[in-house]
């Protein structure tokens, strides 16, 4: 299948690559990589990587402000359903390419090319590059890395297999990164953020059955200075809670108006109970937007449920 995304992207002139609303390192790191790889081996082509940017991540490299293109090639990339497109309409396209590392949820590209067991988009977009004549460099090799490093949550989860090892040792070797110098583009943070890690460890509660929850409005996200997506950005940092085998962060966003949630789990499959709630993900790291606190509390209550009826079965 790759070699047909290739020939797709030599056959179009114009190609707009989108991701997920949302931004995380990995959707933005793919998207990066990709436009700069098909810009460096085809220069005549234009290409844009579009989608809502972020504070937080603005060290990473730029997104391009969205133009219609005539004739174009959308390439989705980290997205599994067309609703959670940032940006593009997807349906305005000619000619329509999915990438993805999620749990499939509805077909809406002309080629899907998805891959449920990789560590991230990123790692496919380093097989891509190595399996075509698709250019890369030190840049891109180092985009590719930081968007595997952060959806592996830098390599601790069972996503990351002998393959990703062995493709991240590969572009290490070949195009001589430095990790001192990615890492804080995605891991550096001020001091208000700080604090607010600290607020979340100190607030945090736990259910009868282990799950951790916090509530960040807008009044503490005032008080600490921060976007709304600061705190669902620092959800893997709460991994290791004994007694909290799913832990969530519920972050209210007065400007689109709706609470922004964040699970992550230990081995205990979420992403189910967060479809029903307007959201969705991978087993153990999925999310979902609501309305309301009511809405977030009747998601946390459904966590709680699930791991009260695996107690019983145990």
């Amino acid at each position: 299948m790759f070699n047909e995304i290739y020939k797709r992207i030599k056959e179009y002139d114009n190609i707009v690559i989108a991701r997920h609303i949302g931004v995380d390192p990995d959707a933005l790191c793919s998207s990066l990589a990709l436009r700069d790889s098909i810009k460096l081996t085809f220069p005549n082509k234009n290409v844009i990587a579009v989608g809502s940017g972020s504070q937080k991540f603005n060290k990473v490299g730029s997104i391009d402000k969205y133009t219609t293109l005539d004739d174009a090639l959308l390439i989705v990339l980290d997205t599994p359903d067309k609703k959670r497109v940032d940006t593009a309409i997807v349906d305005l396209f000619k000619y329509k390419i999915k990438i993805d590392h999620h749990p499939f949820i509805e077909k809406f590209c002309d080629i899907e090319y998805i891959d449920d067991n990789k560590s991230s988009t990123c790692e496919i977009i380093m097989e891509l590059l190595k399996k075509v004549d698709l250019e890369c460099n030190e840049t891109i090799a180092g985009l590719l890395f930081l968007g595997v490093a952060s959806d592996s949550n830098r390599f601790l989860f069972n996503t990351c297999t002998s393959n990703t090892f062995k493709l991240v040792s590969e572009y290490m070797d070949k195009y001589n990164f430095d990790l001192e110098e990615l890492y804080p583009k995605i891991y550096s943070r001020p001091m208000n953020e700080v604090r607010l890690q600290g607020y979340i460890s100190l607030n945090m509660k736990i259910t009868d059955n282990g799950v951790g929850y916090a509530i960040i409005d807008n009044d503490t996200q005032v008080e600490y200075k921060v976007d709304s997506a600061a705190a669902g950005n620092m959800i893997n940092n709460f991994n290791f809670i004994e007694e909290a085998p799913i832990w969530v962060t519920v972050t209210e966003d007065v400007r689109n108006a709706f609470f922004r949630i964040s699970v992550r789990s230990r081995g205990i499959t979420v992403n189910k109970v967060c479809e029903k709630y307007n959201g969705g993900g991978h087993i153990h790291a999925a999310g979902a937007r609501v309305k309301n606190l009511d809405e977030a509390m009747n998601l946390i209550n459904d966590l709680d449920k699930l791991l009260g009826e695996m107690k019983n079965d145990n």
